[in-house]
């Protein structure tokens, strides 16, 4: 398995690893700061360097047996099995996405009750789909996800076991993705105070640690997808 590092230090820019595996499929490292493109957030881009030699990493995806494959840009050299790499983040675009990705679940938190049916984050903008006849006007949900994020909240996680997650389903948002079960434990992200949290939801992805990185937020768009299916776009400043 790789050791996820940006779970437990989602800031680390970067990392020392060894090359397990490389080949046309992608460069399996012991540990990685690279995010694993999943539940609609892309995968990180980068860099691996070594003595003698760089290679551009495209993207990063989920491999099998607890893998990440770090896929190479075309025409880009390999490391061979056994070498010792420096790891280094697109640092930019990674916190961006993280900032679009905690505004999501504000966004969440202010359409309470309806299910998500599918989203996207991107780096210039993300939307969520939502199981719903009529959305509050953009102007509204502009106001209040950027008065949320001006709010500073703490984001925090913790764990919960499978059982406990099956006794409280309504944690659960998302209808088109539901959160890996069988390892024995969820992970729940938390937005402010745990005792009565702004958000709470299980979620696998990489978040500010304050609502304040995130900065106003706009919602650009509203389209009507379906009969109970209302698509919100945001965007950042900055």
């Amino acid at each position: 398995m790789t050791e996820l590092l940006f779970r437990e230090t989602p800031y680390a820019r970067d990392c020392a690893a060894r090359v397990l595996a490389a080949g046309p499929e992608g460069v399996v490292l012991d540990r990685t700061v690279f995010y694993a493109q999943g539940g609609g957030q892309p995968g990180d881009v980068g860099r691996l360097a070594w003595a003698g030699g760089t290679m551009a990493v495209a993207n990063a995806v989920k491999g099998p047996e607890g893998t990440v494959l770090h896929l190479p840009a075309e025409g880009a050299d390999l490391p061979a099995p056994g070498t010792e790499v420096t790891v280094a983040l697109d640092w930019g675009r990674r916190h961006r996405l993280m900032r679009m990705h905690t505004s999501l679940h504000l966004l969440c938190s202010l359409i309470p009750g309806a299910g998500v049916t599918g989203g996207q984050i991107g780096v210039e903008r993300s939307r969520l789909d939502f199981d719903l006849a009529e959305p509050p006007t953009k102007e509204w949900l502009s106001e209040r996800l950027t008065a949320l994020a001006a709010a500073d909240h703490a984001v925090s996680e913790r764990w919960i076991s499978d059982a406990e997650l099956e006794a409280n389903p309504s944690l659960v948002r998302t209808l088109s993705v539901q959160p890996p079960r069988g390892s024995g434990r969820v992970r729940l992200v938390c937005i402010g105070d745990p005792a009565a949290p702004v958000d709470l939801q299980p979620c696998g992805g990489t978040h500010v640690a304050r609502t304040g990185e995130i900065g106003p937020v706009t919602v650009s768009k509203l389209e009507n997808k379906g009969r109970q299916n209302r698509r919100v776009y945001l965007m950042l400043e900055g």
